[in-house]
């Protein structure tokens, strides 16, 4: 990956909270302050407006987080998103999934050992990602894994995956480096 196009900000750059949080949030995840929140966190307003939104879906919402995790492992595979992938095994591995869940993530929803109902999350999210769609025959086999207000999660949580990968590949934001 090139140069960051917009660098990751300064205390003064991101204020006080954002950078607070920033260094709590490196500290938890083993890594450099997540270049991630001092990029976005140049546009205040925005960023914390993101953070409440990103937060319901990731830890906040009602997917269980390991399914959460390979569902944003497999959008950061679909994506080539290198930040999101590097960033979601260190999450992952904290939510209880194994290194060989982790890398049968690329292999998708076709590869041995998933349950029906992973299988089901993967599939939508391959579908999700390459026809920004779900078929009927899809969604009926997600309503009988799903609540309404699963089904309604599941797609913004890949969707939203979706936009970060974006964001994250045109501002050239780099993964964050582990802690010494």
């Amino acid at each position: 990956m090139s140069v960051p196009r917009i660098t990751p900000g300064s205390r003064r750059d991101v204020g006080v909270l954002t950078w607070a949080f920033a260094q709590v949030a490196g500290r938890v995840t083993g890594t450099t302050p997540p270049n991630i929140f001092l990029t976005l966190g140049r546009h205040r307003s925005l960023f914390r407006g993101w953070l409440v939104f990103a937060g319901r879906l990731m830890p906040g919402g009602t997917l269980p987080r390991r399914e959460s995790e390979l569902v944003i492992l497999r959008v950061a595979h679909l994506a080539d998103s290198a930040y999101e992938r590097t960033q979601h095994r260190r999450l992952g591995a904290r939510a209880g999934l194994t290194d060989v869940e982790m890398d049968r993530v690329e292999l998708g929803p076709q590869a041995p050992g998933w349950s029906p109902r992973v299988r089901a999350l993967l599939l939508a999210t391959d579908e999700l990602h390459h026809t920004r769609d779900l078929g009927d025959e899809t969604w009926e086999l997600l309503r009988g894994h799903l609540d309404e207000r699963g089904l309604i999660e599941l797609v913004m949580l890949a969707g939203h995956y979706e936009l970060l990968a974006t964001a994250l590949h045109v501002l050239r934001v780099q993964p964050d480096r582990a802690r010494r």
